[in-house]
Parts: C-alpha cells; structure tokens; sequence
C-alpha cells in the first residue's frame, strides 16, 4: 500500500489528472464548435450536419423509424468526417495554444541559460586576468 499510496501522491500522477479533467473540458468546447460553427457552414453547401452524409452501398437502403438500417448497407461517411474535423480542430488549437508558446518559451530559457553561462565564463576569465595582474608585481 505504502508504494501505490507514493504513486498516487507523485506530482505527475496529479498533473495527469489534471489534463484529463481539462482534456475533456476543451473537448465539450470543440464539439460545440463543430455543431455550431463547422456544421452551419457545410450546410450552405448542403445537409446541416454533417453525420447525416452517407451513401448506400449495396441495394436500395431502408431505415426504420428508429434510424437503424433494414436493408442495404449504409456507410455513414459524415461522422467519420464530423469526427476528423474535430480531431483538426482540437489538435490545432493544441498545437498553436500550448505547443508553440511552450517551445517559445524553451527556447527563450536556453538563451537565457547560454548567455548566463558566457557571463560567467568572462567573469571566471576577467578574475583570473585580476589575479594575474595582482600576483605579477610580487614576483
């Protein structure tokens, strides 16, 4: 118990968390962008959602009240569509929201990093060049 109780209290285990929770959050807010935005706009050019899409395969196709199919093979190209569009749009947002700063960010801290570490490779030499200077009168 002791190790699965450090598991649970380990920072990461947290952090996951934590992204699942808004993970599924921002994906609500995708949905909804695709059922209110996305879909609209197909629908200019055609049916307003995009999961109605679809093609009969083999026969005529029949659906039941229900909506499920009687006869003939029905492939519903629009969600899988509708889907793909989501997963667009969500790994953009990703990308452009969290990627790209964080990797700004990065590189700015090795910048940082590199010139803090030339200063003190000049500070290190300006002392000894100090030193130097001070023990040459002795000698």
């Amino acid at each position: 118990m002791k190790g699965f109780k450090e598991f649970l209290l380990r920072g990461n285990v947290v952090d996951l968390a934590v992204a699942v929770v808004i993970g599924a959050a921002f994906t609500n807010i995708v949905n909804a962008f695709v059922k209110g935005v996305i879909n609209p706009i197909v629908g200019v050019f055609g049916t307003k959602d995009l999961a109605s899409y679809s093609s009969c395969l083999k026969g005529p196709c029949e659906l039941s009240p229900t909506g499920e199919v009687t006869s003939g093979i029905l492939i519903l190209w629009g969600s899988v569509l509708s889907a793909a569009l989501q997963f667009l749009i969500t790994a953009a947002v990703v990308y452009f929201v969290l990627i790209v700063p964080m990797n700004r960010l990065a590189a700015h801290r090795k910048t940082l990093a590199e010139k803090a570490a030339d200063l003190e490779a000049k500070e290190v030499t300006l002392l000894t060049e100090i030193r130097d200077a001070l023990v040459a009168p002795l000698r």
